[in-house]
């Protein structure tokens, strides 16, 4: 049986991995060639600043911190 080659066995590994997982690899890999990162660009999201009231944020700092380790509201 032949080895399959490097790729083939990315490929193969990528399947088993959750959505999000599979866009933090596509970023890496873009990141590795040089090429943009596609995603929303921050001047779109901006409609979003001030909607999450300070208790929420605060709870998900927290959940954030006990599932590892860091946060930052800064």
């Amino acid at each position: 049986m032949e080895k399959p080659t490097t790729i083939q066995e990315i490929i193969q590994r990528l399947d088993k991995l959750t959505p999000m997982q599979q866009k933090q690899i596509l970023n890496s890999v873009l990141s590795f060639l040089g090429e943009p990162i596609r995603g929303t660009p921050g001047k779109e999201m901006l409609k979003f600043v001030g909607t999450i009231s300070k208790e929420d944020l605060e709870i998900m700092k927290q959940t954030i911190e006990e599932g590892c380790g860091m946060a930052s509201l800064s």
